[in-house]
């Protein structure tokens, strides 16, 4: 033991504060970026500063720092100098209808363009529209077109909606499996959600009273439905929905009563049609042929309830904006939309 030459005791304190504990900060529990360089925070070098003076504490220790030197030197990550690349984001808000198809298509952009998080929310076609107005969101997504008003709102709050087609859609006319009405004319359908009608017995069913299912007023669908189907596309017609109408906040919640509920008739975008409910077949009037909603029944205009779905920008979109709204008319896009239930724009 002659032959070991001993180290100062200030130096031992130095050496492990300039050690600064790298070993447990990489073992440990520490939080990321944070370093501090007193060995009391550190258990392992509290331990050697307690116990240098001990002759077989300090025989090994010289060999003990030069390891630890070794791995926080050669064990520590490789940091790179490149910074991490930008994430581009889009904000993506509106139809209800629409949510389910959004949050496919952006799931799948992202997988080819890990650069951009898309957010996807609905509430309603009318909120996307008030967000595009306000200047809150990127992309208003709905299920009817901006109205004139809208526009005007729009314009004086410095926005410039510019209109995209992005699907096609049939309003599908549902009841339970046990009804068994299975066809109405646009006529029937207006009278029964006006109130005129009340009971399944008027039209063929059963002496059953009549439940009617709507969206919520903020919803494009059920904006779409009061002036295409209640009011029958007339303009002067000021037809309103029968004070007794359940007002359901989404697609979902009318399915859900439709499959529990034999007296109730409900509205639903045909992305949102299973099995396990009826789908009604509609006629223009009692001469026209009663048509069930499908791809082939939409494109050739055979059924009568069937609308555009809409994206808006504000003013033309520019770089990663215009990027994804020209994927979304591409086949690869466009094949979601079929896999979900909806009509493709484009072939």
């Amino acid at each position: 033991m002659k032959n070991v030459k001993w180290l100062p005791t200030y130096d031992y304190n130095l050496i492990l504060s300039d050690f600064r504990c790298q070993h447990y900060e990489r073992f440990g529990s520490r939080k990321a970026g944070v370093t501090n360089s007193s060995s009391r925070h550190c258990p392992l070098a509290q331990y050697i500063v307690t116990n240098y003076n001990h002759k077989p504490m300090k025989q090994s220790f010289i060999v003990f720092l030069s390891f630890v030197f070794f791995l926080s030197g050669c064990g520590a990550p490789a940091r790179s100098s490149e910074p991490s690349a930008s994430i581009e984001t889009i904000e993506n808000k509106g139809s209800d209808t629409i949510v389910n198809l959004a949050l496919a298509w952006a799931e799948r952009y992202q997988e080819l363009h890990p650069e951009v998080r898309i957010s996807v929310t609905g509430g309603g076609s009318g909120t996307g529209i008030a967000a595009l107005i306000n200047n809150t969101v990127d992309i208003a997504n709905a299920s009817r077109q901006i109205k004139p008003e809208e526009i005007e709102s729009a314009k004086a709050n410095g926005s410039d909606p510019v209109e995209f087609v992005i699907a096609r859609d049939a309003i599908a006319i549902i009841v339970n499996l046990e009804n068994p009405v299975d066809e109405l004319t646009l006529q029937q359908i207006s009278d029964i959600y006006c109130g005129k009608i009340n009971n399944w017995r008027d039209i063929g069913g059963e002496d059953r009273p009549i439940v009617r299912l709507s969206r919520e007023t903020n919803s494009g669908t059920h904006v779409y439905f009061l002036e295409e189907v209640l009011r029958l596309g007339e303009k002067e017609n000021k037809t309103l929905f029968s004070t007794d109408t359940l007002l359901l906040p989404s697609s979902e919640g009318i399915s859900a009563e439709i499959r529990q509920n034999p007296n109730a008739i409900g509205y639903d975008g045909l992305g949102y049609v299973t099995e396990d409910m009826k789908v009604i077949a509609v006629a223009r009037d009692a001469s026209s042929p009663f048509i069930l909603p499908s791809a082939e029944s939409v494109n050739s205009g055979a059924y009568p309830i069937a609308r555009d779905l809409y994206m808006y920008t504000n003013g033309e979109p520019l770089g990663t904006i215009a990027a994804y709204l020209e994927w979304i008319l591409s086949p690869d896009a466009q094949q979601i939309v079929a896999e979900l239930g909806f009509v493709p724009v484009t072939p």
